[in-house]
């Protein structure tokens, strides 16, 4: 299956919320109640304000009593929205380090641990050296599973046991990344919100230790987000820009959720790298992010040329 199908899989509920907001709504032209109409749909759809209010602006720009299809709206939507978008995608380039050291941050049950697994995977089969760090101590689960990647994915692993100190994982990853002459080093973190200052504190320790062996890494910190926490996304860009130092953003499980808009209200907002989605499961359901793309998924529009 075509990574088109599966976004637009993906995005479906997304998708239907829009297609069927607009249908609701009718296409009597771009009047007042029509576009306040959009406009609240928009925001429903977790859109965010600014991006709406420029949709809003473009379907009123002289086209005031104009009669519109249905593909005329979603093209208009999905035009401005990947206005909006083109200024983040960014596919993540590890060309310029060896190991290229990756920290993942996000709060526990974001896909961290997942993500990771399957740009291992990816990388792997592009026919890079891949090592493992499984620096979220505080969850056995996370190691175990971080384990079984490294298996699928013929990486090698830094786990010790749950408890153990995060930065001294850290550490041994990176050294032994450079030992094995690695060309990808990624590095699992807990996310625990519940005490900033404690996950401050770690990450900072871990980030310390890492500059001990290499002073320029970590060279990319991605914050993995779960879509389905919709508007809560935003204020976790917030604390982990602060606490982390976030340079790009990977966002998963659009296709559990009909808040796909937030990644548009997200980039409005903030501006960062977005290098991957996740739409699925399996390994094939991460993939570099397309603002063309998403764009036209996210309002229910055919593959573009």
């Amino acid at each position: 299956m075509s990574f088109w199908k599966r976004l637009t899989g993906g995005l479906s509920r997304s998708a239907s919320k829009i297609g069927e907001g607009l249908s609701r709504i009718g296409f009597r032209g771009a009047d007042p109640k029509t576009l306040q109409e959009v406009e609240d749909l928009l925001i429903a759809s977790d859109i965010g304000i600014e991006t709406t209010s420029k949709i809003v602006m473009a379907l009123n720009d002289g086209r005031l009593g104009e009669r519109y299809e249905e593909a005329d709206f979603k093209t208009l939507i999905a035009s401005e929205v990947e206005k909006v978008l083109g200024q983040v995608e960014q596919p993540l380039d590890i060309s310029s380090h060896k190991p290229f050291v990756v920290l993942a941050v996000g709060v526990n049950g974001s896909g961290k641990t997942t993500t990771l697994g399957k740009l291992a995977a990816k990388f792997h089969a592009e026919g890079k050296k891949v090592t493992l760090g499984a620096a979220d101590t505080f969850r056995a689960a996370a190691i175990e599973q971080l384990k079984l990647w490294a298996g699928r994915t013929n990486s090698s692993i830094v786990a010790k046991a749950q408890g153990a100190d995060p930065a001294g994982v850290a550490f041994d990853a990176i050294t032994k990344a450079r030992e094995e002459n690695a060309d990808v080093l990624l590095i699992d973190t807990a996310g625990r919100l519940q005490n900033k200052e404690s996950l401050m504190g770690e990450l900072e320790k871990i980030v310390r230790v890492i500059k001990k062996v290499d002073a320029s890494a970590p060279h990319a910190v991605l914050l993995v987000l779960d879509a389905t926490v919709g508007q809560n996304a935003l204020s976790q860009v917030e604390v982990f820009k602060q606490v982390a130092g976030v340079t790009g953003l990977v966002v998963t499980k659009l296709d559990g959720t009909a808040k796909g808009g937030i990644l548009v209200a997200i980039s409005a907002r903030h501006g960062l790298p977005v290098h991957f989605i996740g739409v699925g499961e399996s390994v094939d359901d991460l993939e570099v992010f397309s603002a063309k793309d998403f764009s036209r998924a996210l309002v229910g529009l055919a593959e573009p040329a």
